[in-house]
């Protein structure tokens, strides 16, 4: 199973790559609890927390596809570090600041958030020029997806442990120079100084005049409500069970699923249509967070989050190929970006709607609504599906037979293209 993940690795600059963006989208990973902590240090409430940290999110929501554009238009190195030195003394201001006067902290954090670089949209523009392989893009993907996990595992821990060590302030610093470097760690690699996006027609819209791109946003905006869903769901689980042990232990199961099914998925080359397998990869997502309703005892419940979490990352790493495959040419930063932005959008909208289910109907109806938003989510894609399924605009047909036995053409990658 790790052989495919090792011959990737060992690529040249692959490695550096991935970690670099790893860590320079580390600062993005921890906002929202990284504020939380910090307001709360400074005497403030949690209201006033949540929504510093929603004016981060929403910034980052609008800033990720805008400087995915840029990217394209003008390179990475141009657009990546002065856009995470822009974020890092953003939040810096905010640090020394603190929550007084009030508007200049929303201005930090909205300033913080709209200029985080698009590190995710980055990566996944490169694997096309530092793999050469179709099927390591594919897995580069997965292996990208399963990352995320990792990250978003350690992130949280790191922080805690900078707070402990050192105070909530000097945590948000240390971290946000720890993004600056990461970021410089890529833009200063051979692959993204020599990138380049292909020529793009002008166009007003740019990654949103693909129809097979709007409707894969459509499906993870569901996907992104499943996840923003669950964790409140499970909030309210937790508080009836344990506390927040509790709900650390589901996170962590939620985590370690994906973890375990990405890394199943990318070890292994996949033929036939992505769209098709995207569509069971969805079904089989839905299908697990059912269980979840079932609420037993605190150990039983952390092995069905375990369940619920293992689809995610294969869809998230299949969808990647289908947004590399859709993104018009020229535009291929931006398309992913907007990918990162549906989904936190989506999450966002998830935590909002489950937080007045959970009060009407308590947590067993919080756990219904992960299952009712990825059936949603398949419906869109099985109404999309012949656009999903159509060749992406300006791809290049080829003969694939790295991924398909049976020698079918599909289009090439269109980051596979770039100088």
């Amino acid at each position: 199973m790790t052989g495919a993940y090792v011959e990737i690795l060992r690529a040249r600059h692959a490695a550096r790559l991935l970690v670099g963006t790893l860590i320079g989208r580390l600062p993005n990973a921890v906002a929202a609890l990284a504020i939380l902590l910090f307001v709360r240090a400074e005497g403030g409430s949690y209201s006033l927390a949540g929504a510093l940290a929603a004016v981060y999110g929403v910034a980052n929501a609008i800033g990720q596809p805008v400087l995915g554009r840029i990217v394209d238009l003008h390179g990475q190195p141009r657009v990546q570090l002065p856009a995470a030195i822009a974020s890092a003394l953003a939040m810096a201001v905010f640090a020394f600041v603190g929550i007084s006067p009030l508007p200049l902290a929303y201005a930090a954090v909205a300033a913080a958030g709209l200029f985080t670089p698009p590190l995710e949209g980055g990566l996944r523009a490169l694997w096309g020029s530092v793999l050469h392989k179709e099927g390591q893009v594919h897995t580069a993907y997965a292996m990208d997806a399963v990352a995320q996990e990792v990250m978003f595992t350690v992130g949280p821990l790191l922080l805690t442990l900078c707070a402990s060590l050192w105070s909530a302030q000097a945590a948000l610093l240390v971290l946000n120079v720890i993004g600056v470097l990461g970021a410089l760690s890529v833009v200063v690699s051979q692959p993204s100084r020599a990138w380049r996006s292909a020529p793009r027609e002008a166009h007003w819209l740019g990654a949103l005049r693909s129809p097979g791109l709007l409707a894969l946003l459509g499906a993870f905006l569901f996907v992104g409500v499943a996840m923003g869903s669950i964790a409140v769901a499970a909030v309210s689980y937790a508080d009836d069970h344990g506390g927040d042990v509790v709900y650390g232990w589901l996170m962590a199961g939620l985590g370690l699923g994906a973890l375990i099914g990405g890394t199943a998925y990318g070890a292994r080359q996949w033929g036939g249509e992505p769209a098709r397998r995207l569509r069971v990869l969805v079904a089989l997502l839905a299908v697990c967070y059912l269980p979840l309703m079932l609420m037993p005892g605190a150990v039983a419940m952390t092995f069905l989050a375990v369940l619920a979490g293992v689809f995610l990352a294969p869809c998230i790493a299949c969808a990647f190929v289908l947004v590399d495959r859709h993104a018009p040419q020229g535009t291929v930063t931006e398309a992913f970006s907007w990918l990162v932005t549906t989904f936190t959008v989506g999450a966002s909208v998830g935590t909002g709607l489950a937080g007045p289910v959970v009060e009407a109907g308590g947590a067993f109806w919080g756990f219904a609504v992960p299952g009712g938003a990825g059936a949603v989510s398949l419906l869109v894609l099985l109404a999309t599906g012949r656009v999903l399924a159509a060749p992406g605009r300006g791809a290049v047909v080829a003969a694939s037979s790295e991924n398909d036995p049976n020698r079918a053409v599909e289009p090439r990658f269109s980051s596979g293209d770039r100088a």
